[in-house]
């Protein structure tokens, strides 16, 4: 009978046999990433495939922070440098990567990738670092190649928005090799004139054509330089470190020209509008003020004494009129009706005289007996001292006291020689 083995024995000896060949040993492979998976373990999963074959693949956690300077992700194009060899449980044969880096233009965005993280960590892109675009610029600086169509679009627009804005161009080498350098000559050159906004850039390509916006040296200029920067690369679609550092960034040249242009034109008509609004609110509020003066000078009116006066002048009038029509009516009744109401009125009159004549004359007697003046005619007399204090009692003076006596017919001066206390006073106390 034939000798029979077990699966795991298979399995175990397909494995030995991929381990004893060199070139599995060691083995560069190159596709493209697809089914990438990040387990918990932190182990990555995925299958590097080409147009006919696919190959399971893992890097294992211990590997990533030596072997992986980028996040894979589906359809990079990838070189993954390990060892071929099967894993036992399922019978299945792997790539085990120990290196993973991009390949041909991946080897580009890696270096990218790693820069931009660099710059970021020093804060290169901060926000706070970004310088505002001046609103209304008289001179604009422009470092780009002296031929093409970003150097036309941003003179086109530039002119149809603004013609008084002056623009200054700096040629400079946009691709290629020591075109980082000129970029780096043009912006500093620029910085120098006091100008107000500098445009950097240039018309769309492949990343090799973009990559001296990408360079370490650029990113520093714009950083350094005193004037505000807008970056002007490529297409909407591409971003480059010039992208980052700039503090305004255009997704074309010609929006690099509207942005940092203002549309004269646009301005002239809001001017204008403005002006229409504020003439608006100016004439309303006079009229709002007219009206509200109206209403106070009409109550200022109704309140003053010539108005109160005209008012009681009316009333008066009319009263008049009234007594006039009453006395017309009167009198052509008949002379006799008059006479005998002023008859009633001067007998009315006269009784009214007759008895506050009679009150007058109560008054008037009253008055004289209360009079000092004709008490001092019986024999009375009014005393007062130096000062002019009436003296009303032994009290007030003492001996040697001038004194003035008040008589019917003038006054007595004299000196109190001595003072004695009535009798019956003394009795009493």
């Amino acid at each position: 009978m034939e000798n029979v083995i077990s699966v795991s024995e298979v399995n175990y000896y397909i494995k030995d046999l991929f381990e004893q060949d060199r070139n599995l040993a060691g083995i560069r492979v190159k596709g493209e990433a697809s089914n990438v998976k990040y387990h918990s373990s932190g182990h990555i999963y995925f299958t590097l495939k080409d147009a006919g074959s696919a190959l399971s693949c893992v890097m294992f956690a211990g590997n990533r922070t030596a072997g992986l300077k980028f996040r894979l992700e589906e359809g990079q194009s990838i070189i993954c440098a390990g060892s071929i060899s099967v894993y036992e449980k399922t019978g299945t044969y792997q790539l085990y990567a120990r290196k993973i880096e991009r390949d041909g233009i991946g080897l580009l965005y890696e270096k990218y990738e790693l820069l931009k993280t660099e710059l970021e960590e020093r804060g290169y892109f901060a926000k706070e670092h970004k310088k505002p675009i001046p609103k209304f610029p008289k001179r604009v600086g422009i470092v780009t190649a002296a031929t093409g169509a970003a150097i036309q679009d941003i003179c086109n627009i530039s002119a149809r928005r603004d013609p008084y804005v002056q623009l200054i161009l700096y040629p400079a080498k946009v691709q290629g090799e020591g075109a980082a350098a000129t970029i780096v000559r043009g912006i500093k050159r620029l910085d120098g004139l006091g100008l107000d906004t500098i445009i950097i850039g240039r018309g769309g390509g492949s990343i090799e054509d973009l990559w001296a916006f990408n360079e370490e040296c650029v990113a520093e200029a714009v950083y350094e330089a005193k004037t505000p920067v807008i970056s002007a690369v490529g297409h909407e679609t591409d971003f480059t470190i010039a992208d980052f550092v700039s503090d305004l960034r255009a997704p074309t040249p010609s929006a690099a020209a509207e942005l940092a242009v203002p549309d004269i034109k646009s301005i002239l008509e809001r001017l204008d509008s403005y002006a229409e609004d504020f003439s608006e609110c100016l004439h309303g509020r006079i009229r709002l003020l007219k009206s509200i003066t109206e209403t106070y000078r009409q109550k200022i009116l109704k309140a003053s004494p010539l108005a109160k006066t005209a008012e009681r002048k009316a009333a008066l009038v009319s009263i008049r009129e009234k007594l006039d029509l009453y006395m017309a009516g009167r009198v052509a009744k008949g002379k006799n009706a008059v006479e005998s109401y002023k008859d009633k009125l001067y007998f009315e009159m006269k009784t009214r005289l007759a008895g506050e004549k009679t009150r007058l004359s109560v008054y008037a007697e009253r008055l004289e007996g209360a009079s000092p003046i004709k008490k001092i005619a019986s024999g009375y007399a009014y005393v007062e001292n130096e000062s002019g204090t009436a003296v009303t009692g032994i009290g007030d003076v003492s001996a040697g006291d001038s004194l003035k006596v008040n008589v019917s017919d003038g006054v007595i001066f004299t000196t109190v020689t001595k003072k004695e206390e009535e009798q019956w006073l003394k009795k009493k106390k």
